[in-house]
């Protein structure tokens, strides 16, 4: 497998404006995630942007950059974009989708996003971690993945994803990481397709695959990686990287 590493990003966001660009530990955020990629070191990492400022910022730091059409409905049609831009030949048969707001993510948990595709019916792969804190059981900000794991297993096939708490029953919950792995022909048709009922419903994008039977499998990780989505989750970001 020759997989590329692609990070979208756009200023745009109402809890906390030009994220892209707050600064964390002397270097815009974008920057940071971009650097964990690349410690991950699982093939070229480029970062498609929506705007020209973000692109400076990777560039500025020795970063590989796009920009791509700033109205993409999604962070996949913004990738789908800049693979096209940067591998228009197809060398690349897998494209890890990095999220642009992880900047303390550690390596080992990109490079596992890869794992599932062990499995060879695997078309998207992703990741989950074992819900630990009874409260996010009931939360519908965090996506719970339904996912049967076989006993000592660290790799399932995804069945559903939810805002619920489900399944029921006794037995672990799962805590969706929205990190994904698409094998080149599973994003080509995953964009070109028309968005869900259930993801309407539930507002996943994840479950438009899911609808259209394309195979989701997730690997298991011990840790959920610190997502920046507010003020308070900024600073937890400068301290994590101020420490390091």
């Amino acid at each position: 497998m020759n997989p590329i590493v692609l990070i979208p990003a756009r200023l745009a966001s109402t809890r906390l404006p030009d994220k892209p660009l707050a600064d964390i530990a002397g270097a815009p955020m974008i920057v940071q995630v971009w650097r964990r990629a690349r410690e991950a070191d699982v093939g070229p990492v480029v970062v498609a942007c929506a705007e020209q400022a973000i692109f400076e910022a990777v560039r500025d730091s020795g970063g590989e950059a796009v920009i791509t059409d700033p109205d993409h409905p999604s962070g996949s049609d913004r990738i789908h974009e800049a693979l096209g831009k940067v591998d228009g030949e197809g060398q690349f048969d897998a494209v890890v989708n990095l999220q642009g707001d992880l900047p303390t993510i550690d390596a080992a948990t990109v490079r596992a996003v890869l794992d599932p595709f062990d499995v060879a019916a695997c078309d998207i792969a992703t990741l989950v971690t074992e819900i630990t804190d009874v409260a996010e059981e009931t939360d519908p900000n965090v996506v719970k993945a339904v996912v049967g794991f076989a006993d000592g297993a660290q790799i399932g096939r995804a069945l559903y994803f939810s805002r619920a708490t489900v399944p029921t029953g006794e037995g672990p919950l799962y805590h969706h990481i929205g990190i994904y792995a698409y094998r080149r022909a599973a994003l080509e048709r995953f964009v070109s397709l028309d968005q869900g009922v259930l993801e309407r419903r539930e507002r996943l994008e994840q479950l438009r695959a899911l609808e259209n039977g394309l195979r989701v499998h997730a690997a298991r990780v011990d840790t959920m990686p610190l997502g920046v989505d507010t003020p308070t989750d900024l600073e937890r970001a400068r301290v994590a990287l101020g420490a390091s």
